[in-house]
C-alpha cells in the first residue's frame, strides 16, 4: 500500500524550513522587544471552548471544526484558532493574578475542515499573540504597530493595514437592528449563509465575499454612526497613537471579523500579493470574552496571520543564508579516528561541521563537501598524520594551504561556543 499525506495536509520540506524559520525569528524577536512571553498550547481542547467562544454562528463553528468523541466519551476538538486556548489557559492558570498586562505569544499548527486552495490548508499554521488586562487605546494602538513593523520589515508587497470599531454591547445593538432593517428587504438577493444569518449575526453580511451581498453593502449602514461616546472616543485615540508613531492605516467600516467575541477595535493586514483573498492577518479587541469563559471582566486585544499566507508574498531573498559548513575529508581508518574528537570540538564550539560516514575515495567526498555548501574543507590522510599537518582548501576563494592539526580547531573556530556546545 502506498500512503500519501491526508488532503489538505502536506509536508514541509528542508528546502522550505528556511522560509518559516526566518518568519519564526522575525516575529520571535518582535514579541521580545515588545514584552510578550511564549506559551505553549495543547492542539486539542474541548468542543464547547471553541464552541461558546467562536460563536454558533461563525463558520468554524457551523461547518469546518474537527472534533471528535474520545474513548472517555469527551468531546474534543482540534484547535481551530489560539485566541480561545489561551484565554482558557489564562484563566486555569491564574496568569493574571498579579494584575496589569499580561503579554503572550503562540506558534503552531490549526486544523480546520475547508476545501484547499494556495495558502490554505487543513492543516495550516498560525503566529498569534494576545494581550490582557489593558482596556486603554494604548494596547490597541502597540499591537497594531508591532504587528505592522514586523510585516513590513518582512518587506511584505502592497502592504495595507485597516482598521474599523464595532462599538461595543451599550451601542452596537443599534447597528446590528440597522443592518437587519437595511438587508431584510433584499433577502431573495443574498447568498444562503448570509440569509440565514441576518437575524443572528448580521455583520457576517458585510464580510460576505459572494458577489451578490457584496453589492448590497454598498449602501449599508455606516458603523462609525452608531457608536457610542466611549467607543467612538476610544477609536479616535487609537487613531491618533498611531500617527503619532507614523503607523499608516485606513479606516475600513465594512471590515468586521468573522468570530462573535470582538469588540470594538478590529483589524486586518493585507496584501496585494494574494488575490482576492488577500488577508494575510487579522485580529481585534475582546474585552468580554474572559468574562464568557468565567474569569473577572479583563479586557483584551489579540491578533493572528497564516504562515502559509505569508510565506506566499516573501520576496525570494528574505532569508538569510545558512551557516555554511567545515567538511572533513578523512583518507584511511587512522584519519577517520583523529577526525572524530575534530568534529566533536567544531560542534561544541557552534560550527557546523561535516564528514563521510562512508569512507569513501577523496572525489566522492568533495562532491558531497560541494551539495552541503562546504566553506572550508579539510583533507587529512596518513601522510598528513604523519607530518602532523592537514591540508585546509578555502571553497570559495580557490585557495589551499597546510595548517598544523595542532592549530586546526583555533584556525576554524578561535573562540568557544559560550554554552560549551
Amino acid at each position: 500500500m502506498k500512503y500519501r499525506a491526508i488532503k489538505g495536509t502536506r509536508d514541509i520540506l528542508p528546502a522550505e524550513t528556511p522560509r518559516w524559520q526566518h518568519v519564526e525569528r522575525r516575529f520571535r524577536e518582535a514579541f521580545g522587544r515588545y514584552g510578550y512571553s511564549e506559551i505553549r498550547l495543547p492542539i486539542f481542547e474541548e468542543t464547547p471552548l471553541f464552541a461558546r467562544g467562536l460563536g454558533d454562528s461563525s463558520d468554524i463553528v457551523e461547518k469546518e471544526m474537527y472534533s471528535f468523541t474520545d474513548k472517555g466519551g469527551n468531546a474534543l476538538t482540534l484547535r481551530p484558532e489560539g485566541t480561545a486556548g489561551v484565554v482558557r489557559a489564562f484563566l486555569e492558570e491564574n496568569l493574571g493574578g498579579e494584575g496589569g498586562a499580561v503579554k503572550l505569544w503562540y506558534t503552531g499548527p490549526m486544523f480546520r475542515y475547508e476545501r484547499p486552495q494556495k495558502g490554505r490548508f487543513r492543516q495550516f499554521h498560525q503566529i498569534g499573540a494576545e494581550l490582557f488586562g489593558v482596556a486603554g487605546p494604548e494596547a490597541d494602538a502597540e499591537l497594531l504597530q508591532m504587528v505592522y513593523a514586523t510585516f513590513a520589515a518582512l518587506r511584505v508587497p502592497g502592504l495595507s493595514l485597516q482598521i474599523n470599531s464595532l462599538g461595543d454591547a451599550a451601542c452596537r445593538p443599534a447597528f446590528r437592528q440597522a443592518l437587519i432593517d437595511h438587508f431584510r428587504p433584499h433577502l431573495p438577493e443574498l447568498c444562503e449563509n448570509c440569509r440565514r444569518r441576518l437575524e443572528t449575526n448580521p455583520l457576517r453580511v458585510l464580510d460576505c465575499k459572494a458577489e451578490g451581498c457584496r453589492a448590497l453593502r454598498a449602501g449599508a449602514p455606516d458603523c462609525r454612526d452608531y457608536l457610542c461616546a466611549p467607543c467612538r472616543d476610544h477609536f479616535a485615540a487609537v487613531r491618533a497613537l498611531l500617527d503619532a508613531a507614523a503607523v499608516p492605516y485606513v479606516v475600513n467600516p465594512a471590515m468586521v471579523r468573522g468570530l462573535d467575541y470582538y469588540t470594538r477595535t478590529t483589524f486586518e493586514l493585507t496584501s496585494t500579493g494574494l488575490g482576492a483573498q488577500d488577508t494575510v492577518a487579522a485580529g481585534g479587541r475582546y474585552d468580554r470574552l474572559v468574562e464568557e469563559f468565567g474569569g473577572s471582566p479583563t479586557p483584551g486585544i489579540g491578533f493572528a496571520l497564516g504562515v502559509e499566507r505569508l510565506l506566499l508574498l516573501l520576496p525570494a531573498d528574505a532569508v538569510e543564508e545558512a551557516p555554511r559548513p567545515v567538511f572533513l575529508a578523512a583518507l584511511g581508518d587512522a584519519a577517520r579516528r583523529a577526525i572524530w574528537p575534530w568534529l566533536a570540538e567544531l560542534r561544541r564550539r557552534g560550527i557546523p561541521a561535516e564528514w563521510d560516514y562512508e569512507g569513501r575515495s577523496l572525489k566522492s567526498q568533495m562532491r558531497r563537501a560541494d551539495r552541503l555548501r562546504a566553506r572550508h574543507v579539510v583533507i587529512v590522510g596518513e601522510n598528513e598524520l604523519a607530518a602532523g599537518k592537514v591540508q585546509l582548501k578555502d571553497m570559495t576563494e580557490k585557495t589551499q594551504r597546510e595548517v598544523a592539526t595542532a592549530e586546526l580547531i583555533e584556525t576554524l573556530a578561535p573562540t568557544p561556543y559560550a554554552e560549551g556546545g
